[in-house]
Parts: structure tokens; C-alpha cells; sequence
């Protein structure tokens, strides 16, 4: 028997997930004098401390939560599907678990090598492979497959979290001290770090040229898209009717970010990734 094991990069609450079938273990954040976890804390709380100054920082999921989770499915082959190593340091956190258990064979812990709207996709994919009755071998091979498939830009609103977050390479760090600009941030070859796409001076610019690099690498009905904001409705909204319209017969999704990933890309940014069904 196989069991999915994931993290709150997915989007899903711990109740969510196990409604479908797997676990979500969710990431650490604090802000002030508060600490919390991923996607279930107060967002209308959440923005409000950022706006009077404080600053969110975030974390793995505490390594006991996930070892008892790796423990409570000790008869089944665990397939761990950890948010992009370097992004967040989940994913080292599930191997150094791995290590802690005996015999650990049945756990494989993956590296999504992508987050949320992708990372979203490959769980919900890798559950419905299992409950299609596919060995834990041939979600495996999907997953490998899939992680070489997508692609992620963000565009933010207040560079600074970036900056603070040191997910940057150091010349996507300088570019946020040019001031009226909307910078398109992609990630690194080794999907570790992010790095400037491409500088433009407003939003809609700015996605025409994620829309024509999506063009040039042949995204079509194969494939399905994810717009994700950070309290940006209105911008979400505008950037999926552009894309729609250049995309007819592709599957968008919107998404609300969760507090870990505000504390990265800031109040207020849009992410548009893709990956191929």
C-alpha cells in the first residue's frame, strides 16, 4: 500500500489532505510575538501585522511532527513529496526524518524540485495514481517525469521580502533597489534560488513575457496553469483573463497563497506557473 506524504507548499491544510487521502504536514511561521503554522492562522491578522511592521519569517515543519507521520504509515511505501529543496529547507528536513527510522527502505522522499500551484498538481496526481492502484515504482517514475515538466515566475510587489528571505541570486538581489519597475523572478537551473527573468514597467508587460516564454516552450491543453496571489485578487483576476485569452483551451486556476509563501515573495505578489498534466 502507498501513502502520500506532503507539506503546506501544496496549499492544503492538514483536513484537507486527509479528506483526499494524504497528509500535508504544515510549515512554521512567526511573526511579532506570534507563532503559528501554515495556513492556519488569521490572514486578516497576518497582513495586518506586516502592515503595522512586522516581519514574517517562516520554517520547515518541525522533524517530531514528521516522524510521527513516517511512523504512522510504517507498513506502507511513503512517497514524501517535499516543496523545492533550497526554497525551503523541507525537503533536507524529510531526509534527515528518513535517516532517524530503521529499516527506511519504504519512505522516498522526493524533491518536487517546485511549489505550490506545480507541487499542488503532483500530489493530487501521485494520490490519484495510487488510488488508480499504480505501484509505488510507477509514481515514482511520474514524479521524476513531472518535475522536469514545469516552470514558475513570480512577480512581487514589495522586493524586500525576497531580499530578506535570501532566495536570491546575488544579481536578482540588486535589481530591488530600481524603483517603479515590475521585476519577473523564475528560478535558478537547479530550482534553488530564484533569479530575474525579465524587468518590465507594468503588470500586464510583464505577462506578456511570461506568456510568450509559456508560447516557446509549447504549453497547450497538456498542460495545467496556476495563478497564485498573495491578497492580489484584482491582479489575479486580470492576469488570468490575459492568460486565458492567449491560452483558450488551457485548464487556470487561481490560488490563495498561505503565510509561508507571503513571507517569501511579499503582500500583494502574483505567481504563474505551469506544469504538464
Amino acid at each position: 500500500m502507498v501513502q502520500i506524504i506532503t507539506d503546506s507548499s501544496t496549499l492544503y491544510t492538514p483536513d484537507e489532505a486527509r479528506a483526499l487521502g494524504f497528509e500535508a504536514v504544515p510549515l512554521c511561521v512567526s511573526i511579532g510575538d506570534f507563532d503559528g503554522r501554515d495556513l492556519l492562522l488569521d490572514m486578516k491578522d497576518f497582513y495586518a501585522r506586516i502592515e503595522r511592521g512586522e516581519i514574517p519569517k517562516s520554517s520547515q515543519p518541525p522533524i517530531g511532527e514528521v516522524l510521527d507521520v513516517f511512523e504512522k504509515y510504517s507498513d506502507c511505501e511513503i512517497i514524501n513529496i517535499s516543496m523545492a529543496d533550497g526554497l525551503s529547507g523541507t525537503y533536507q528536513s524529510a531526509c534527515g526524518v528518513r535517516e532517524m527510522i530503521d529499516n527506511n527502505e519504504h519512505i522516498h522522499v522526493i524533491n518536487s524540485t517546485t511549489l505550490c500551484g506545480p507541487h499542488r498538481y503532483m500530489v493530487e496526481k501521485a494520490q490519484k495514481m495510487k488510488e488508480d492502484g499504480c505501484s509505488a515504482k510507477e509514481i515514482l517514475d511520474w514524479l521524476d517525469y513531472a518535475a522536469t515538466t514545469h516552470e514558475s515566475f513570480l512577480i512581487p510587489q514589495d522586493f524586500a521580502f525576497l531580499r530578506r528571505g535570501g532566495r536570491l541570486t546575488p544579481m536578482a538581489a540588486a535589481i530591488g533597489s530600481v524603483l517603479k519597475i515590475k521585476p519577473v523572478m523564475t528560478q535558478t537551473p537547479d530550482s534553488k534560488k530564484l533569479d530575474k527573468f525579465t524587468i518590465k514597467r507594468t503588470l500586464k508587460a510583464a505577462v506578456q513575457a511570461v506568456i510568450k516564454q509559456m508560447k516557446e516552450k509549447g504549453v497547450d491543453s497538456r498542460y495545467i496553469v496556476h495563478v497564485s496571489h498573495a491578497e492580489a485578487f484584482s491582479d489575479a483576476k486580470k492576469v488570468m483573463g490575459w492568460l486565458a485569452e492567449e491560452f483558450p483551451d488551457v485548464e487556470i486556476q487561481m490560488l490563495d497563497l498561505g503565510a509561508a509563501f507571503v513571507t517569501q515573495g511579499g503582500p500583494q505578489c502574483v505567481a504563474i506557473q505551469y506544469i504538464e498534466k
